[in-house]
């Protein structure tokens, strides 16, 4: 086998080290995926008459609604701040996703991994 190939490709050598940084670069998003279902992040609507809770993974883990915010004759507002409050905490997920990613591929961008 001539210098610099593996398996008759120029530069396999490098081939290992490619694989390796993608298995290392795997087990750290198998660890972040773990990490963000961990985490929580919270957000409101209506000036905190409406908030909630969102793990990482996107799922709705706490809705709480002040009684102020409950008006029989005005239940299209309630639902318009349930709304706001958990697209924002949605986004806030994507966010925070989005930067431990870039710690993990160096800012490359890999559209949907998660």
């Amino acid at each position: 086998m001539g210098k610099g190939k593996f398996n008759g490709f120029p530069g396999g050598g490098n081939m290992n080290n490619m694989l390796r940084q993608a298995q290392k670069m795997q087990a750290n998003m198998e660890k972040m995926q773990e990490e963000l279902e961990a985490k929580e992040v919270e957000a409101s609507s209506g000036g905190g008459m409406v908030t909630v809770k969102v793990t990482g993974k996107k799922k709705l883990t706490e809705v709480v609604i002040k009684p102020e915010a409950v008006d029989p004759d005005d239940v299209e507002m309630l639902q318009d701040l349930v709304l706001v409050a958990v697209n924002d905490a949605l986004a806030k997920v994507d966010e925070m996703t989005e930067q431990e990613m870039g710690k993990i591929t160096g800012g490359i961008s890999m559209p949907g991994l998660f």
